[in-house]
């Protein structure tokens, strides 16, 4: 006899969602400590350890996540087949819950989302987060995809999470049109200042890198993150700015801004993480197929 129990199953799914067992148990109409008892029995049965206490809320283990990934995708989809069997039909419309880097270009946001735009049949919901709550939130099938510039350790042993290198940007010294600098770095850049990315940054490693190779040192007037302030700083300050032209491209295309200089093999990577799971919807992969860059295939 199998001894897997739907009913312990649930339990569990509800709980991993939510991250609370009281509430929960107050939505199911069951004691907490009658609650309790089922997940207990649950991983007893599985001879697995699904939750872990971290001072007032339960965290999923490593196996934890796991379970969840398969319960989502059961219960996914016996929500489907209720809604079919009440209704006789499923609905064709799909939505994607998509969580974003608050850091991250949006002018790169919106190239991605581009597809789901132009299919009617596809809804989606976009949520700017920093990287640990969209990654707490991808594990807890919150989200179905998390757009990052930033790489993510993976655990060969179990790994959770998919990544898939999705667009390369080349970074640039970016500046005001009217004060174009003809020459070649680091001749015509004296005494001008600069508004960069953070010290902690890629982009800001590889410049100060390109710097050093020509022992170069920038007058930096402003450091940002934000890759929307650093557009906003690009547009209004009239200092120059390392980073991927795509960030600033309305800027080009009306004169304001210009590239002056690309720097040699130096790139912005662009991220879409899903978690590992059984079952993925149509349209999400649909969506990475389209992202694939035949330059990132060489």
């Amino acid at each position: 006899m199998s001894r897997l129990n739907y009913h312990h199953l649930y339990y569990f799914w509800r709980i991993a969602v939510a991250g609370n067992l009281t509430n929960v148990a107050k939505e199911l109409h069951i004691s907490q400590s009658a609650l309790s008892a089922q997940i207990k029995q649950f991983e007893h049965n599985m001879d697995v350890k699904l939750f872990e206490l971290r001072g007032r809320r339960l965290n999923l283990t490593v196996h934890g996540h796991r379970v969840l990934a398969y319960a989502h995708d059961i219960f996914s989809k016996g929500e489907e087949l209720e809604s079919f069997l009440r209704k006789g039909s499923i609905s064709e419309k799909q939505h994607l819950s998509i969580g974003v880097l608050t850091t991250l270009s949006r002018n790169f946001v919106e190239s991605f989302i581009s597809p789901l735009l132009a299919n009617p049949d596809v809804s989606f919901s976009l949520t700017a987060k920093g990287m640990t709550n969209l990654l707490n939130d991808l594990a807890n099938h919150e989200l179905d995809l998390v757009l990052t510039n930033l790489p993510i350790g993976v655990d060969k042993k179990d790994p959770l999470w998919q990544t898939q290198l999705v667009s390369r940007q080349p970074l640039a010294i970016v500046g005001p049109k009217v004060n174009r600098i003809h020459d070649s770095f680091p001749n015509g850049y004296q005494n001008m200042r600069w508004v960069l990315p953070g010290q902690n940054t890629e982009i800001r490693a590889a410049f100060n890198s390109f710097c050093a190779t020509w022992q170069y040192q920038p007058d930096v007037q402003a450091e940002a993150d934000d890759m929307a302030m650093l557009r906003l700083l690009a547009r209004d300050s009239g200092a120059l700015v390392v980073l991927p032209p795509v960030v600033v491209k309305d800027e080009i295309e009306q004169g304001i801004l210009e590239v002056y200089q690309r720097l040699p093999n130096v790139y912005e990577n662009f991220y879409a993480i899903t978690a590992q799971r059984k079952f993925v919807p149509e349209v999400l992969l649909a969506l990475l197929k389209q992202q694939i860059d035949p330059e990132l295939m060489n």
